[in-house]
């Protein structure tokens, strides 16, 4: 079940999407211990490694998930916003080795530029079907020849020892475009069992689908473009792509999450079904705006149901806009023929009050967290202020109903950085949540929840790792932090700004 979806931010405020991020602050990395977050959720019933939290990435094919994270705009070489990825490697019993990848690492084609900003999005599959995840990454700033802020994508390559090596995917339409590799998403979408890649780039709605059947080399099976119809002119064009299956035909689709550039000034996501040939553009559905989406069955019908985050949403009758969560069900006639569920902070259940710039739903993920067999949702509110400390942000947990019938608000948890098991505290500006993950770190059969918080430590950022308990609990031993896995502080790094999911 593919459940997949990206994020961004463009300044010092909670991340609008995944193309778009920037970063901010210095500061040392420092790792504090956490204990236990009492978060008793329904009694874990799925035996180990069942198919809701299968690992999304496994790079080094060992069972367990590892978790990708971009610090894009980290120094490298003493060049400013090169960017690095990080990859935590899942192991028994827990977290494993943090290792950092960079345009000057060995085997990595390139070399690290100022403004590079490797890293800009990322995404996995295996690309050369070895049995081996791999990683693409986006380098939006890449310079390529003359044509400056060109963008360029990287497949770095599965192995028994994690990534290894790389291989550059040129662009099929450099003079079309800037910033090739702002936005990633893998999937088949003809159903071939070959891992297509789909690549936005923010400055325009076309996005070009290179078809699955990656060499080493750089070939590829042929490609194709589609086209949302995204309105507006200047900054309209790509933010997000998420692929899933909506209609239940048995091809992957692709959800587009665009910018409207008119004068509502909203985002608009748009249906792109998937078939034998491909993509499908002209039975295009639009759906609900919003700034980031995740596809899985939630309600158990056989369609992959649609979980969009608008940030900007009024969570408070005829107020302020605190953020919100719709479930766009699917359906054989596709999302828009389907049910729809709003879920926001002032829900039934649902902890805290919707309030002016919390950005609920700035951020979620779909996994089943308490292991019951049923889809819970992580929802990021950067924006949060807690106990009066401002945009130190929050996480909430949404848990699928017992009854197969979906998420809602019954039983939902709240998760800062003064929750016990969270590591670190609550400071002004952690933006916690701007990034949540949930996969199996250590397959146990219970998907474990990892956050990040782009403003930690005055802008270098961190990953939270969290494991779950059969008892519903989470516990987070510690941080990882730029200075742990090797990248400078200065500058602004912000690791945890972005995760392949």
């Amino acid at each position: 079940m593919a459940q997949r979806k990206r994020t961004t931010s463009r300044d010092t405020r909670p991340p609008l999407s995944r193309g778009l991020r920037l970063a901010a602050a210095t500061a040392t990395a420092a790792a504090m211990a956490g204990g236990l977050i009492a978060v008793a959720g329904p009694a874990a019933t799925a035996a180990p490694g069942a198919a809701l939290t299968a690992p999304d990435a496994d790079f080094d094919n060992d069972g367990y998930a590892d978790v990708a994270a971009s610090a894009s705009y980290a120094y490298v070489g003493g060049k400013a916003e090169a960017g690095a990825v990080t990859v935590t490697y899942g192991k028994e019993g827990g977290v494993g080795r943090s290792v950092a990848y960079s345009q000057n690492s060995p085997g990595v084609g390139g070399a690290a530029e100022k403004g590079d900003r490797f890293g800009s999005d990322l995404a996995y599959g295996d690309f050369d079907r070895d049995g081996y995840d791999d990683l693409a990454v986006g380098a939006g700033g890449e310079d390529v020849g003359r044509d400056v802020d060109g963008g360029t994508v990287q497949i770095l390559w599965g192995s028994p020892s994690g990534l290894k090596g790389s291989t550059t995917l040129k662009d099929p339409r450099p003079s079309g475009h800037d910033r090739f590799g702002g936005s990633l998403e893998a999937a088949d979408f003809n159903g071939d069992k070959k891992t297509d890649l789909a690549v936005g780039t923010g400055t325009t709605a076309v996005v070009d689908v290179l078809r699955g059947g990656f060499t080493r080399g750089g070939a590829t099976n042929g490609r194709y473009t589609v086209t949302a119809d995204i309105q507006g002119a200047g900054r309209a064009g790509v933010m997000n792509l998420h692929s899933g299956d909506a209609n239940g035909d048995g091809y992957e689709d692709l959800i587009v999450d665009g910018f409207e550039n008119t004068q509502a000034g909203y985002n608009a996501n748009f249906w792109i079904p998937g078939s034998g040939s491909g993509l499908k553009p002209s039975r295009d559905q639009k759906l609900l705006p919003g700034v980031i989406t995740d596809l899985g069955d939630v309600d158990k019908d056989g369609y992959d149901d649609i979980v969009v985050g608008n940030q900007w949403d009024s969570g408070i009758p005829g107020s302020a806009r605190g953020g919100a969560v719709h479930v766009l069900h699917g359906a054989r006639g596709g999302p828009a023929h389907g049910d729809r569920t709003k879920i926001t902070q002032n829900t039934a259940g649902v902890p805290g009050g919707g309030e002016k710039g919390d950005f609920f739903g700035g951020e979620l993920d779909l996994g089943d967290i308490d292991g019951d067999g049923n889809l819970d949702l992580l929802v990021g509110a950067p924006g949060e202020t807690v106990d009066g400390v401002t945009d130190t942000g929050a996480v909430t947990i949404l848990y699928g109903r017992a009854d197969g019938s979906g998420i809602s608000g019954r039983g939902a948890k709240l998760l800062t950085q003064d929750t016990p098991g969270v590591p670190n505290t609550d400071e002004k500006g952690d933006f916690l949540g701007a990034e949540v993950h949930a996969d199996d770190l250590n397959d146990d059969g219970r998907a474990d929840v990892i956050l990040g918080a782009y403003g930690e430590n005055g802008g270098n950022g961190a990953v939270y790792p969290l494991l779950s308990g059969a008892d519903g609990s989470l516990k987070g031993r510690s941080g990882i932090y730029p200075g742990t896995v090797g990248i400078p502080g200065t500058g602004t790094p912000r690791l945890g700004v972005n995760f392949a999911d």
